[in-house]
């Protein structure tokens, strides 16, 4: 008898041990936000029933959860984010790589300039002169002397200009550093964390940022990489005209 019983109230029990798990271990509040891919969950947790959790999607559908799915399988809980008062910005700028190169004297003056760069480029060009002196003879032969680059010196403001944003967390983490390249270019990844975690105000601080950085790119001697549009490859035949109908072509 008991284990019929058992069998009939399977799912109520599995779902009161859940929600005791839940509240004892503060793992869901109503309000949260919580992400589960597998079951299409993302957005804030409305209601905590004993055997369903009702979650309401970013566009306004709903979720709803088995209770106990929160405890056998993994979720993400956004809460920690909304706690620490700081939302990350993890995102990279892809650069040309045919596009790096060493800087002229004449690019390191015009970059020193830049209120940013100053400290670095001075420090940088003590250090640079300090090594290449150590070389003695060899150092007439360029590749053996280490430079400037544009992609270094861009790295650096990049830093610098997010140290010095008044929106961007200065407690946190901050990182600019190069990914690994590939077929779509040189990644340029900035890791750090805006103040406010509201959603409008945190994607336009984001946006302020990168717009600027683009916007900046030619004065360092570097381009964005994309890929070919329509317009690339018209502008492409412009430079090189199609052969006449009546030419020949030669074959080995």
């Amino acid at each position: 008898m008991a284990a019929v019983l058992i069998l009939v109230f399977q799912d109520t029990l599995l779902s009161l041990v859940a929600g005791i798990q839940i509240s004892s271990t503060d793992m869901v509040r109503v309000g949260d936000w919580i992400e589960m891919p597998a079951l299409n969950a993302d957005g804030d947790v409305i209601e905590l029933a004993l055997h369903t959790v009702r979650v309401q999607n970013w566009d306004k559908t709903i979720t709803t959860i088995p209770i106990r799915k929160l405890v056998t399988e993994s979720f993400k809980n956004w809460r920690g984010m909304q706690e620490a008062g700081g939302r990350r910005i993890k995102r990279s700028i892809y650069l040309d790589q045919t596009s790096i190169r060493f800087l002229t004297p004449e690019e390191i003056e015009k970059l020193g300039r830049f209120r940013l760069l100053e400290n670095y480029l001075q420090r940088k060009q003590e250090e640079l002169k300090e090594w290449n002196g150590k070389l003695g003879d060899k150092g007439s032969v360029t590749a053996n002397t280490r430079r400037i680059t544009n992609i270094g010196t861009f790295r650096a403001y990049v830093e610098a200009y997010v140290r010095a944003h008044p929106q961007i967390h200065q407690n946190m983490t901050i990182l600019v550093r190069q990914l690994q390249p590939g077929p779509e270019g040189l990644p340029l990844e900035i890791y750090c964390f805006t103040k406010t975690i509201a959603w409008n105000d945190y994607e336009a601080i984001q946006s302020d940022i990168f717009d600027h950085l683009f916007a900046l790119l030619p004065e360092f001697g570097l381009s964005v990489f994309q890929n070919p549009s329509g317009a690339d490859f018209k502008a492409w035949q412009v430079e090189r005209p199609a052969l006449p109908a009546s030419a020949k072509v030669v074959e080995a």
